[in-house]
């Protein structure tokens, strides 16, 4: 009568927040678009409503737990009382309670087993009984439990145990005698010191004794006739799965390095930390299996097809597919470790956005932007340039210290873009930026995707300021100390994952989709158990550079794989641009741009945490952009071609836009042609004599080496800058 009175005087006093039925936490599911698990976070849970859980689970649960539980008002007395006597005489302590108590005890998260959270515990399932029906109960409580091997909920544990489920109705309903095996594991699931607990696959003996119990307590009450308990068979258990027990299958492997990004676009749709940690969420993302898989084939120092393999550790790539159409991110190799540095996208760990000391120095891949920049302001590909000219301050722009003599065979003081484009000269991107507006190529590189920026390093910083470009403008871009011209051959760093945004962009002729990982999100109702899709991607592109000016820029870029020998090996059409940077005496970060219609390619390889001085196989010659990078954007090309049987498909015929006499082209006029005089006498003997003449007339002789792919310049002339060679 005590425990009675103590009971009814708190009743109304304890202000304890009771649940509702669909409160537990369910395990979110991110797959790649092929429907392939690639995580599983949060608490493994399926919530089934408690109006569809099959009576035989119920039933057996009770039986193994609480037989009396459909009788009593939710409280064992006697266990309280036995608690109050243990705990006054230091006697062992016990805990079992209702399935009621149990389920107050979960809400309440009571930990110790003492005569005052027996107490408390059998307020808060007085409670429970007063506002919810037994089978409301029971379904929560079902929902809730936890069933061995990182299994929580029945639902989660027919899955894993039987390939069942506890949904009434289903094709393949748990049957009584798998629904006892899932109930006689709730006395202890995992095994301890003490003992080896009741999970089949870690004691079985002692979980077929458990199942025994149930069994009889089944009979006793009437859950299952005769026949069928004389008719009983231990059922078969599926053995222990790595894929059921692991809440992030991708741990380990590099495809994991996409979940911080579906965490942070998750963020952008509007969906809090709290509902996703509520779980329930089954995510598709963009990722296809095949172009993940050769990402990381052809990027990773681990693949032995890796033009990268047996490079030192110090290397690091960042291998990036984009389906320039969509703006789905096919494939995204951005290091091994998905718990390390993401290279590609420089995105925290967590998901919160971007790091504020992220990004890589593009080097002349950051002309695309230049040329869209050029283009929109009527320059043409015809326009010269001058080579010999120098900056404000006196300085010279470098092209990779080579002789003017060399440069343009020749022609350096009328150098056209097309010729300088493909050569990677950078002299005549410093002046289109300084003539039309440094802020008019910083916007281009806007308006295609990339949105941060960051200036150079002042004194007591290490990386610099990192500029949102989407929130600031030409006033600050051309303020002292943010950007000079060289950001026209690619000075500033980027993040690699919005050049590969950017790139896309131009590879789909001027058509901006932003670029993104998540395909649908779909949401449980755990009223329903059905999933409603709550948001899938917008496929819908903005149109942000002229598309005859695009097919301009795409004819030169189709140029460069065919100077650089990196034409892909079936013939078919392709653009590109390499990149390069300098760190110290050599290069620090190699790029290689490009793609072909159906699959916009970023390639960027650099050092692993610290700079490097990078150097091609072999150790002796330095890394371009045109070297490793561009053998390994080759590859994955070539890989995922194979991979997907894609059809041959060329880019739009080119439409040559600008004005050829642009004011803003600097070059000097050439020297006029000098037509040899014609000998009226050597005309008329070749007419009488044509053999005489034979092998003169048209004929120019074998043409002329052109020398490499290309020599480009300094960036900022003081020996820290582009050193493209051909790139």
């Amino acid at each position: 009568m005590l425990g009675v009175g103590i009971v009814g005087g708190t009743y109304f006093f304890d202000d304890v927040e009771l649940p509702t039925p669909e409160a537990e936490a369910q395990m979110n599911v991110i797959t790649d678009s092929k429907g392939n698990t690639l995580a599983k976070d949060g608490s493994p849970r399926i919530n089934v409503p408690y109006q569809n859980i099959s009576e035989v689970m119920q039933n057996a649960v009770a039986a193994a737990e609480d037989k009396n539980f459909y009788t009593h008002n939710g409280i064992d007395m006697k266990g309280i009382a036995r608690a109050a006597w243990n705990n006054f005489t230091g006697g062992d302590k016990q805990g079992a309670s209702t399935i009621t108590q149990q389920y107050a005890r979960h809400v309440a998260e009571l930990k110790e087993i003492s005569y005052s959270r027996k107490l408390r515990e059998a307020v808060i399932a007085r409670k429970l009984e007063s506002k919810y029906d037994k089978p409301q109960i029971m379904g929560m409580y079902l929902n809730y439990i936890d069933l061995g091997e990182g299994r929580y909920g029945a639902e989660a544990a027919a899955n894993g145990y039987f390939n069942a489920s506890v949904v009434k109705g289903a094709k393949n309903e748990i049957n009584v005698y798998q629904a006892a095996v899932i109930a006689s594991i709730i006395k202890q699931p995992y095994p301890n010191d003490y003992h080896k607990g009741y999970d089949p696959n870690y004691n079985p003996t002692d979980a077929k004794d458990r199942w025994e119990y149930t069994l009889a307590n089944m009979l006793e009450k009437g859950w299952m006739t005769q026949e069928q308990y004389d008719k009983r068979a231990y059922p078969k258990v599926n053995p222990i799965s790595k894929s059921a027990t692991c809440k992030t299958c991708a741990d380990g492997k590099p495809v994991g390095m996409v979940m911080r990004h579906v965490k942070f676009e998750l963020a952008q749709m509007g969906i809090t930390e709290d509902e996703y940690n509520q779980g329930g969420y089954t995510i598709t993302t963009t990722i296809n299996p095949k172009v993940q898989a050769a990402a990381e084939a052809a990027g990773s120092r681990k693949s032995k097809t890796s033009p990268l393999n047996g490079r030192p550790k110090s290397y690091q790539s960042a291998v990036i597919g984009i389906d320039p159409d969509t703006g789905r991110v096919l494939g995204y190799y951005a290091g091994d470790d998905p718990n390390g540095m993401d290279y590609g996208g420089y995105m925290a760990g967590d998901g919160s956005g971007i790091l504020d000391y992220g990004g890589q120095s593009p080097g002349s891949t950051f002309k695309i932007y230049t040329l869209a920049a050029g283009l929109k302001e009527d320059i043409s590909f015809k326009t010269t340039w001058d080579g010999t000219q120098k900056r404000p301050n006196g300085t010279k722009i470098s092209n990779a210290g080579a002789e003017d003599s060399a440069v343009c065979q020749g022609k350096i003081k009328y150098c056209d873009l097309e010729f300088a484009t493909v050569k990677s000269y950078n002299f005549p991107f410093y002046w289109i930026a300084n003539n039309i507006g440094r802020d008019k190529v910083i916007a281009a590189a806007r308006d295609a995707g990339i949105r941060y920026m960051w200036t150079d390093a002042k004194e007591g910083s290490l990386s610099g300021e990192m500029v949102d470009l989407t929130k600031t403008n030409a006033s600050k871009w051309k303020s002292g100390g943010y950007f000079d011209n060289e950001v026209a051959f690619g000075q500033y760093r980027v993040v690699p994952l919005e050049h590969a945004q950017g790139v896309a962009t131009i590879v789909n002729g001027g058509v901006r989709h932003d670029a993104h990982f998540i395909k649908t999100v779909k949401k449980r109702d755990s009223n329903t158990g059905k999933q409603t899709t709550v948001s899938s991607d917008n496929l819908k592109g903005k149109q942000v550079f002229d598309s005859a000016q695009m097919s301009n820029l795409l004819g030169v870029m189709s140029e460069i794989p065919k100077a650089a020998d990196n034409r892909i090996s079936d013939g078919r059409e392709s653009v590109a641009k390499s990149g390069t940077w300098e760190y110290k005496k050599g290069n620090g970060d190699t790029w290689f741009v490009g793609g072909i219609p159906q699959l916009a390619v970023t390639v960027w390889v650099g050092g692993a945490k610290d700079k490097v001085e990078l150097k091609e196989a072999g150790g002796t010659k330095k890394m371009f952009g045109s070297g490793t990078p561009a053998a390994i954007w080759e590859e994955f090309i070539e890989t995922v071609v194979d991979e997907l049987k894609w059809e041959k498909k060329d880019f739009p015929d080119r439409i040559e836009t600008g004005n050829p006499d642009s004011e803003y082209a600097n070059g000097q006029d050439p020297p006029p042609v000098v037509t040899p005089t014609e000998d009226p006498n050597q005309s008329q003997v070749c007419q009488q004599f044509p053999i005489l003449c034979q092998g003169q007339e048209g004929n120019t002789g074998n043409t002329g080496n052109t020398g490499d792919t290309g020599n480009a310049g300094n960036g900022n002339g003081n020996g820290n800058g582009d050193t493209d060679d051909g790139d």
